[in-house]
């Protein structure tokens, strides 16, 4: 099962982004998500939903387990697509970039 707060920890980690830089991404309060962590309540889906979009991801991705199928954003689908078109060199280089960024 996943842990809704932990897992909103962690990809806020993963970006460097402060409590307020994700709510300024995801149109919330600061307040509004500092007090889930506080209270230790859990968000509704409206706000979770503008937390997922805010990280670029879908709900189902949010939820997945490590080796869970997921469904993808039209983003998402469209740069795997043009990734598939690069050797496998220029992918392994283009990865090791956006390790970087």
């Amino acid at each position: 099962m996943v842990n809704v707060l932990k897992r909103i920890y962690e990809y806020r980690e993963k970006r460097n982004w402060t409590e307020y830089q994700l709510a300024e991404r995801s149109g919330l309060t600061q307040s509004t998500i500092s007090s889930w962590y506080r209270k230790n309540m859990l968000p509704t889906l409206p706000s979770l939903e503008k937390i997922c979009a805010a990280f670029g991801i879908t709900l189902s991705q949010f939820f997945a387990e490590e080796k869970d199928a997921v469904s993808l954003t039209d983003l998402q689908r469209n740069l795997l697509s043009e990734i598939s078109h690069l050797s496998e060199k220029q992918q392994e280089a283009l990865l090791d970039f956006i390790k970087t960024l």
